[in-house]
């Protein structure tokens, strides 16, 4: 489990066809390295990963070739790609952000990038190849001032769409993670909030069984929220 708070940059090649090579600069590495240990879970753009093994400034990963087709990694791991890190969350640890599985759900696109005062509205979209997996996996999700991850980050929507959703980024996360080096067209990890969609999920399965109720104002009322 993830909070969505990137603890640094790191740069993705590929040691194998299955896999990958994380490098760290020396600062970051001494953050992300101190306690890592080989098995540990570990954020990459959003995806969780094992630890394989553990370099002087940096690690390995096994991918599956799931995971390479279901994500951005498959495209990134042909060049030099700078990728945004977190270690797993740990007991008692800070939730800055939002609950992350790094169960990726997608991947859409960058429509847009603008800069408005001191901080950047950035619009994304669904992939022309993949819109039936973001109809199915990420638009029932989408809501404003919901909560998503894109590439691990977690960031509250703005607004959205049927395939579309923008949020508003502040200096701080946008200098300090890959957000900044997004073109229009580059492809980006998203996993929509986990506990939205425990929250569709009781209610899908609590009106097929004839057990629940349309939320609406007369729901709200009668319990208690009038």
């Amino acid at each position: 489990m993830f909070t969505g708070i990137i603890q640094s940059l790191g740069y993705l090649s590929a040691q194998r066809a299955d896999r990958l090579e994380i490098s760290l600069s020396p600062n970051d590495a001494q953050r992300v390295l101190g306690d890592m240990a080989l098995g540990d879970s570990i954020a990459v753009d959003g995806v969780c990963l094992t630890v394989e093994a553990i370099a002087h400034q940096g690690f390995f990963a096994d991918v599956s070739p799931e995971t390479l087709q279901r994500t951005t990694l498959g495209r990134a791991k042909e060049r030099r790609t700078a990728v945004n890190i977190e270690t797993s969350l740990r007991v008692g640890g800070k939730v800055g952000g939002h609950f992350v599985s790094g169960h990726v759900d997608g991947v859409g696109q960058l429509l847009s990038n603008e800069q408005i005062n001191n901080a950047w509205l950035l619009s994304f979209g669904s992939v022309g190849s993949l819109q039936k997996q973001w109809q199915e996996y990420l638009a029932p999700y989408l809501v404003p001032k919901g909560s998503i991850a894109v590439n691990g980050i977690s960031l509250t929507v703005a607004d959205c769409g049927e395939d579309w959703f923008n949020v508003a980024v502040i200096p701080h996360t946008y200098s300090e993670t890959n957000l900044q080096l997004l073109q229009p067209g580059d492809w980006v990890n998203l996993e929509g909030d986990i506990l939205g969609k425990y929250a569709a999920r009781f209610l899908s399965r609590g009106r097929a069984m004839g057990q629940t109720k349309d939320i609406d104002l007369a729901f709200l009322a009668e319990h208690g929220y009038g």
